[in-house]
């Protein structure tokens, strides 16, 4: 039991601090020109910080643990649902829905792989549960009849994928892993703002760098098992 809190020191290869880096700079840069409405460098802009966290993971070392290769399967799947989310159609938005939804499902596996202390899980589910009829409820009114199901679909899946994680992190996961999906967590009520609620520059803001602070720290949680 004393190994689940006292996780293996991160050293962080010098190729995944760079790509970090990268990520963080092209974030920075891509609300800047989504600020000045510049449609084609918002585009680009956003798909290289996709792309750093890809290659974060990758040089982190995703790729050689049978865990790490699921949550990159999430990480891709994120990937192409934020290429979808670069357009405004419904039917768009629901393809990147659709995405993030089977991106969460990659992460579930990643967790379940990893292991999870099924105890901390179960305690956290009525917690989540109750979150997430609150958000629920909050989109109630504002969320298109044919959106309803998918939207539900996708906050029943969050909600999973949060419990497993706080579970793995009892486990001995690494605190990153823990911190990367509650801020993935947390970023995903901007987008819920920005679609159903109030469209405005500051849900992006503030939402965007929750998630990529998630994405990034997903993809360097592999680190703390070595």
């Amino acid at each position: 039991m004393a190994a689940m809190f006292s996780p293996v020191p991160l050293e962080i290869p010098a190729a995944a601090e760079l790509w970090v880096a990268l990520t963080l700079a092209a974030l920075g840069l891509h609300l800047f020109v989504q600020h000045r409405e510049w449609t084609i460098a918002t585009a680009v802009t956003k798909l290289a910080a996709s792309t750093g966290f890809l290659l974060t993971a990758i040089n982190a070392g995703a790729l050689e643990l049978g865990w790490g290769r699921w949550l990159f399967v999430g990480l891709v799947l994120s990937w192409l649902g934020d290429a979808f989310l670069l357009g405004r159609a419904k039917p768009i938005f629901l393809a990147g829905l659709g995405a993030f939804l089977l991106g969460h499902v990659g992460y579930c596996v990643a967790f379940a792989v990893h292991g999870f202390d099924a105890t901390a899980a179960l305690t956290a589910a009525p917690l989540l549960a109750l979150a997430g009829l609150l958000v629920d409820r909050w989109l109630r009114d504002r969320v298109d009849d044919d959106m309803r199901l998918p939207v539900r679909a996708y906050i029943v899946v969050i909600s999973i994928m949060l419990t497993l994680a706080i579970g793995a992190w009892r486990a001995g996961a690494s605190h990153l892993l823990l911190l990367g999906a509650v801020s993935f967590y947390l970023s995903d009520l901007s987008v819920a703002r920005e679609r159903f609620v109030q469209p405005e520059f500051l849900n992006r803001l503030w939402g965007l760098p929750a998630y990529y602070l998630g994405q990034l720290c997903l993809a360097l949680s592999v680190l703390g098992l070595r």
